[in-house]
């Protein structure tokens, strides 16, 4: 990976993205009752001793963030902080505070170096971070709860490692919230919420029922087949999103020039940023999947997708979609 001209080996990226929980969040991000605390749990104690070097004599690991990326994540996050699809605690004032933590991070270095501290005085199996770092406190502040997860790389050398910690916007979680909400807002009776529900989220889901019914049409006539499949059979075709329907407005979501109809497996690999393209049509590989699972799939990075329909219109999506949503460096493609 490169930084400010220099470049910083990749020696593991962790399996797994962290969501970040309510506990962690500031007070005004809640969306539970609780005040809770800032540690962070990570995933099991030993796995997470072994990726971040912690043992009897070192409890401390280097991390850092970019400050592009907190830019990337919160316009990703406009439209929830405008439409909320949880009950924030300070829901009210969201649109004024996406404002505010945008000039926040408008002040910060272009790299935001903190430092995590290993829990272990917790006892268990479960391994937690905590930190009292001004750019952890940062992460805090900016991270809504449930919908956003971190993805970090071990950058450097084995002996003296560097983590790259990068926020993200879960888009498919906002979309299920949306959706097919699994719990009822705190402070309504379970009555009030079915009525609710079915008196709004019925209409909701039928409108997008049909919303979505006319955008597929019209995307299965600009693309009639699955340019990295060459599928065309529209019965195992997905119509994809470019710019994801949560980060959308309403003439996005139903716009055929944000989207793609893909097969399966390649709408999963789009949908969740383990893919982009690039204005001349060529794929871009994440580095989160590995070379033996990209090799399988029998596709590689930098290749030429000549089917793939391209305008300008779908260049300024595609924009968003490298920016906000692909789980990569386009700079190391370069």
């Amino acid at each position: 990976m490169k930084i400010n001209d220099n470049n910083y080996p990749l020696i593991d990226i962790f399996p797994t993205m962290m969501t970040v929980p309510d506990c962690v969040v500031k007070d005004s991000n809640k969306i539970g009752k609780g005040h809770g605390e800032s540690k962070f749990y990570i995933c099991s104690k030993k796995e997470m001793e072994e990726f971040y070097n912690f043992n009897s004599e070192n409890n401390v690991a280097r991390c850092f963030m970019l400050k592009k990326d907190l830019y990337s994540y919160l316009e990703a996050a406009q439209e929830e902080y405008h439409n909320p699809s949880q009950n924030y605690r300070k829901k009210e004032v969201f649109p004024t505070l996406w404002e505010r933590r945008m000039q926040l991070v408008d002040r910060q270095s272009d790299i935001i170096e903190f430092k995590i501290y290993n829990q272990q005085q917790i006892n268990g199996t479960r391994g937690y971070v905590n930190s009292n770092d001004d750019g952890y406190q940062l992460l805090r502040e900016l991270a809504l709860p449930l919908i956003s997860y971190i993805c970090v790389q071990k950058l450097g050398n084995e002996e003296n490692p560097v983590f790259y910690w990068r926020l993200f916007v879960d888009f498919e979680a906002i979309w299920e919230k949306e959706n097919v909400p699994l719990v009822f807002r705190y402070g309504q009776t379970k009555a009030s919420s079915e009525k609710k529900y079915k008196t709004t989220r019925a209409q909701d889901y039928n409108n997008a029922r049909l919303g979505q019914g006319k955008y597929r049409e019209k995307l299965l006539e600009q693309c009639p087949y699955c340019p990295l499949s060459r599928i065309s059979d529209d019965r195992l075709l997905i119509a994809s999103h470019i710019k994801p329907w949560a980060a959308s407005n309403k003439f996005e979501k139903v716009d055929p020039y944000n989207g793609f109809m893909f097969s399966p497996l390649y709408d999963k690999l789009f949908d969740k940023g383990y893919i982009t393209f690039t204005d001349d049509k060529r794929v871009i590989l994440s580095a989160i999947i590995s070379k033996s699972t990209w090799k399988k799939i029998n596709i590689k990075n930098n290749e030429y997708i000549e089917l793939l329909p391209m305008d300008e219109k779908r260049k300024e999506y595609l924009k968003f979609h490298r920016e906000k949503v692909f789980k990569g460096n386009i700079e190391d493609q370069n």
